[in-house]
């Protein structure tokens, strides 16, 4: 019951306008620096990642990031209740051309993307190109929110398909001839019997997924990334990149590499934009189960 009470409030949100919605982020923000949330967590993965900054430094990335991070939480539940049109003064797609000149060579592509700005906001692409879009999402351990952030991921016609189903899902869109976009958050913490790479990441050794380097190169679909910029408060521009346009005439891991690298770029650009109280670093090489 608690659980269909809180839903039902958040659903309430999306009903407020953006500026009172920004007011609320703001004593949610304090709210959260009181209560100390992941402060240590967010501290620790930045004195790893930036060696060179003065703790005052640290410190100023941290309350900007908890800032964006109050504010991607009533962003995200704004959706519910945006309009097309308030969508599309919001979040502007740069380069979708890429995209449709590869549905109209016959082309699906896999989309590559970190937990930088505000992701929720990022299946509102379909409603900008001609392929279908999709994305690979890890279910919440409540039914009730995974549900509700379904509703949410779904909303612009987006079709969201888990890591285990993703292969069966594509093939199946592909034996009805439908091109289509995935995107795929590829900057997790991967499960410490699933490690098969590391790559040196933000001045550290890092493991990684490598799900959407095999579903490219096993399809041959181009890749591509999206350079997210955060214009003001509400407010993105994300661009496409091309990064492979021939997956299968890759190196081992060089998709993979490659993608961490831009992303590592993009985060120094604006640290604040990424998830720092995400757990990154909590699996080290020697504590991994040997690579075949």
């Amino acid at each position: 019951m608690g659980v269909k009470i809180g839903i039902f409030f958040i659903k309430l949100i999306g009903y407020l306008p953006f500026w009172f919605l920004f007011i609320l982020s703001d004593g949610f923000y304090y709210l959260i620096k009181l209560s100390g949330y992941r402060k240590k967590v967010v501290l620790e993965n930045l004195r790893n990642s930036f060696p060179e900054k003065s703790e005052q430094e640290l410190k100023q990335i941290s309350n900007k990031f908890f800032r964006h991070l109050a504010d991607m939480f009533f962003e995200t539940f704004k959706i519910y209740r945006m309009s097309e049109e308030e969508l599309h003064k919001r979040i502007r797609f740069k380069n979708t051309e890429l995209i449709d000149r590869y549905y109209n060579e016959g082309k699906d592509v896999i989309a590559m993307l970190g937990h930088y700005g505000n992701w929720e906001w990022m299946p509102s692409m379909n409603l900008s190109i001609k392929s279908q879009g999709c994305q690979v999402y890890q279910p919440l351990r409540s039914k009730e929110y995974d549900k509700y952030m379904l509703e949410i991921r779904s909303k612009w016609g987006t079709l969201n398909f888990t890591m285990k189903a993703s292969y069966r899902s594509m093939h199946k869109l592909r034996m009805e001839n439908k091109r289509f976009l995935i995107g795929m958050i590829s900057d997790q913490s991967p499960r410490k019997n699933k490690i098969q790479h590391y790559v040196n990441f933000l001045n550290q050794d890092t493991p990684v997924h490598t799900g959407a380097e095999k579903m490219a190169v096993k399809t041959n679909s181009p890749v591509v990334f999206f350079r997210l910029e955060k214009v003001k408060r509400g407010y993105y521009d994300i661009t496409i990149e091309s990064l492979f346009e021939n997956p299968t005439e890759t190196k081992d891991f060089e998709i993979t590499n490659t993608f961490n690298r831009h992303l590592e770029d993009l985060i120094k650009e604006r640290p604040e934009l990424w998830l720092w109280s995400h757990k990154r670093w909590k699996h080290k090489r020697n504590e991994a189960p040997k690579q075949a």
